[in-house]
This record gives structure tokens, C-alpha cells and sequence, in this order.
């Protein structure tokens, strides 16, 4: 992961002249073919997604972040087939070579770390925007997943959100009279909310404690002792993810689907906690007992009552 302002700033730059060259080559092509290809045409072509799904997940961090919501769009800026080839940044990053990922557990947990484990997983079962996640094994028999940030990624939030930013006005992708700013603002606070793994953690136990004996969801259980403010280890829960349900039965997805709106209901008007993050990795699925596991609680953050009592007015009112 480049590390550096200057060598971030490299690599979009690199994008950008990438997705020029490519709206070039494009271009000659439709012409030589007696098409006119309007500019936005030029730009939304597949070799231009593979290209920044590429750079954005070897940049991890809030450029990757802000690619897997682009990636969610619903056919409003993006064509289907390339928000497909995007959504491979939910859940496929460069993860961290093996050097490095030492470095980083020495010095949160000290040269000794591996003692703490009887079986330590050196290659990660997940890696997404800001970490990546480990399968480990305690000598008293638990199995954990830890969560470790990348180094480098909290320090390059603001940076590379102003990059990305700036990569899609230049590239035609968002309206000119689009003011963007306060998105922006609200974008960094919450990327380097979900950077702050101490903070995640008590979202974590609140949220555990909210859904506590409910039979249709499961969150995992904390392990505080080998939490640190960029690692995060958690129960380890076997499960799929929730895309798997597609080709389950009608009653079972209709069950899943009633509980997550169910979920959003109690987040939204009980609890009035919400995890904000889209991001289907989220959310999982375990066959066995009809539950949906939850994941990542970075992104949650209080709803205010003044929010809460207007979607009360909402549903309410039909």
C-alpha cells in the first residue's frame, strides 16, 4: 500500500492518465467505425472500470472506500455491467505482505505476539478498505477473527478523498453543477471514524447488548484483551455471505429479508443506532440457523431523535 501523500498522489495520477489513454484508443475506435461516441460513452467502458477497481483496491484506504459505494449505484450514474465489475472492491484488496503484517502486530502486541495463539492464519480470510481479517486460534480453543488496519491508512483519509474526488469531476462522471463539498466533509469524518478501532469496538458491545437473544440475528462477542486501536479481535462466526441467498428457497430469503427490515426499524426508531455502511460484507448469512451475522460497526453512529420522530410521522401517515 503506498503510503506516502506524494506517492498516493502518484498513483491517481497514473489513473487519471490511464483512463485518458483509454478514452483515446476508445474514441479512435467508434470513429474509425463511423460512430460519434458522446464523452461520457468514452469514459463509462469496461476497461476503464477494471482499471480504477485495480488502482483503488492496490490504494486501499478511503480511495477503495469511496470506489465500493460508487460500485452500489443502481444504474443512476453507472451502467450495470460496470458497477459489477467495481463491486470487487467490496471485498478483494491487496492485502498485506507477510513482513509487514509483522511489523504492524509487533508493535501493538509486542515481538512475542505468536504465543499469544496456538495457530495464527498468515493469510487473510477477508481484506477490505481500511484492514485486513485473520483466522487465529487461542490455546483455550476459541477461534477469533482480527481485524488489523493497514499501515499508513488513517493518515491518508483526507488526501484521498480530495484525490477521488477530483479524479471524477475531471472525468466527467459528476455533474458540474454538483456541489459536493459537504459530502466530502461528512466522508472524511466518517472513514476516520471507521479507523478508530477502539471505537469500533464499543459500537461493537452496543450493539451486541441491543440484539442480544434475538433468534433471526447474531453479532460476535469482543475480545477485548487483544484489541488495540488498530487491531480489533472479535469472536470468529462461520457463515456466508449474504449474496449466498439468492439460491435459497422463497420462505427463506423472505425471512431473511423480514428480519433486515426489522433490523432497520429497531436501529432507526428503538435504538436509535444505525451502521451506516452499505457495504453487503456487512452483512452475513448463516444457513444452519437462519440467522444474519453482523460485521463492521465502524460506520455506526447515533440517529437524532428529531430524525427518528420524523420517520415515525413518515410511517405513520402510510
Amino acid at each position: 500500500m503506498p503510503r506516502g501523500r506524494l506517492s498516493r498522489l502518484g498513483v491517481f495520477g497514473r489513473l487519471a492518465g490511464g483512463v485518458a489513454g483509454g478514452v483515446v484508443a476508445e474514441g479512435a475506435r467508434r470513429l474509425a467505425s463511423g460512430e460519434r461516441p458522446r464523452m461520457s460513452d468514452l469514459l463509462l467502458t469496461p476497461a476503464n472500470a477494471v482499471r480504477v477497481a485495480d488502482q483503488l483496491s492496490h490504494l486501499r484506504g478511503a480511495a477503495m472506500k469511496l470506489g465500493q459505494i460508487v460500485s452500489m449505484d443502481a444504474g443512476d450514474m453507472l451502467p450495470p455491467e460496470l458497477a459489477t465489475i467495481l463491486a470487487r472492491l467490496r471485498n478483494d484488496a491487496h492485502h498485506m505482505p507477510p513482513a509487514q503484517l509483522d511489523r504492524v502486530l509487533t508493535a501493538e502486541w509486542g515481538k512475542d505476539w505468536r504465543r499469544r495463539f496456538a495457530h495464527f492464519q498468515a493469510h487473510p480470510v477477508a481484506a477490505a478498505s481500511i484492514g485486513q481479517v485473520h483466522r487465529a486460534r487461542l490455546p483455550d480453543g476459541r477461534v477469533l477473527a482480527i481485524k488489523v488496519q493497514y499501515p499508513g491508512v488513517k493518515d491518508s483519509i483526507d488526501a484521498d478523498v480530495d484525490n477521488v474526488a477530483t479524479l471524477l469531476r475531471v472525468s466527467g462522471l459528476l455533474p458540474k453543477e454538483l456541489d459536493i463539498t459537504r459530502l466530502l466533509g461528512d466522508a472524511k469524518q466518517q472513514l476516520h471514524d471507521e479507523a478508530d478501532y477502539v471505537r469500533e469496538g464499543e459500537m461493537l458491545e452496543r450493539y451486541r447488548a441491543l440484539v442480544g437473544d434475538d433468534a433471526g440475528l447474531l453479532v460476535p462477542q469482543l475480545e477485548p484483551t487483544l484489541s488495540t486501536p488498530r487491531v480489533l479481535a472479535m469472536e470468529y462466526i462461520d457463515c456466508t455471505p449474504i449474496e449466498s441467498l439468492e439460491t435459497a428457497p422463497q420462505d427463506v430469503r423472505d425471512a431473511a429479508m423480514e428480519r433486515l427490515i426489522r433490523l432497520t426499524l429497531h436501529e432507526l426508531l428503538d435504538w436509535r443506532l444505525m451502521q451506516t455502511d452499505p457495504n453487503f460484507a456487512n452483512y452475513r448469512w448463516q444457513a444452519e440457523t437462519g440467522r444474519i451475522v453482523l460485521l463492521d460497526f465502524g460506520a455506526a453512529r447515533a440517529v437524532p431523535q428529531v430524525v427518528a420522530d420524523g420517520y415515525r410521522r413518515l410511517l405513520a401517515a402510510g
